[in-house]
């Protein structure tokens, strides 16, 4: 089976860490809203049976009628699912707990692994409309993780500058290199972006050392503050760039979204090169 999703110019992002607490949905959810500011079309896709990004968009339980457990189980319509958002061209694709019973509805099916991309092939007209989707993986390495990483071209990995980072970092790397090699070979990592980053602590710029060290041009320029507004927003169900647009956890998220899009242009252009030769 082809790891090729049919509509090439969506860009298809995992955000994955699986140690909780590293700012992961809160940069899916503010790294879209950047993205969508400047006009791209972007999908969220909430993975995580906890919800959390579904919440912090403002969208209740209630409303979440068809979510992404009707998408890979019950072969629902992502037009069906995804919801649009208070951020204007940014829709989600919610998710609740009846994510958590997706390893026992597949445990006999032999595509389980693929499931999600399945879904993306057959329905490449309805996904063609964004330029990108994200996303927002269980805080584990479990079948859904691996359902996104089968689907993504690229992997976007929120690491928080603490003592036991590259452990954590190292086993991810090992998974990736799985999925590439035996069910995913677009698969790619795009980045490590540093969060809840504080300048003042020695530990955080020993960490921030180690990881550029280690893995160079890998690691984003751009690092994520330890901010309170970014901290604040997901209580009012909104993002912190709606929240408060100039916060500097704000401003580093739309300085992220600019030198996302500009590796993404040079990795066309090498891409257009390699063609040409």
């Amino acid at each position: 089976m082809s790891a090729k999703h049919e509509s090439p110019h969506t860009l298809i992002f995992s955000v994955s860490n699986q140690k909780g607490g590293v700012g992961k949905t809160t940069t899916t959810i503010n790294l879209g809203t950047g993205l969508a500011a400047i006009g791209k079309k972007v999908l969220l896709i909430d993975l995580d049976p906890q919800g959390n990004a579904s919440t912090g968009l403002g969208i209740p339980g209630a409303d979440r009628a068809l979510t992404t457990f009707d998408l890979l189980i019950d072969g629902a319509q992502i037009e069906q699912v995804a919801t649009s958002t208070s951020v204007p061209n940014m829709d989600i694709a919610t998710a609740n707990a009846d994510l958590s019973s997706v390893d026992m509805e597949l445990v006999n099916d032999k595509s389980r692994v693929t499931r999600l991309r399945s879904v993306i092939n057959r329905q490449a007209e309805a996904f063609s409309k964004y330029d990108f989707v994200f996303i927002d993986c269980p805080p584990s390495l479990n079948l859904l993780t691996l359902n996104a990483m089968v689907a993504s071209d690229f992997v976007l990995v929120p690491l928080q500058a603490e003592f036991f980072a590259l452990e954590g970092l190292s086993q991810l790397m090992m998974s990736i290199k799985e999925v590439r090699q035996t069910l995913n070979p677009r698969l790619r990592m795009h980045g490590i972006v540093l969060t809840m980053f504080d300048g003042r602590n020695n530990l955080a710029k020993q960490v921030e050392a180690d990881v550029r060290t280690n893995l160079g041009n890998l690691v984003y320029k751009t690092k994520i503050p330890r901010n309170v507004r970014l901290s604040e927003a997901p209580s009012h169900a909104i993002p912190a760039l709606v929240y408060d647009h100039r916060s500097v956890g704000s401003v580093a998220y739309q300085k992220l979204a600019a030198e996302l899009l500009a590796r993404v242009t040079n990795q066309n252009t090498r891409e257009d090169a390699e063609h040409v030769d």
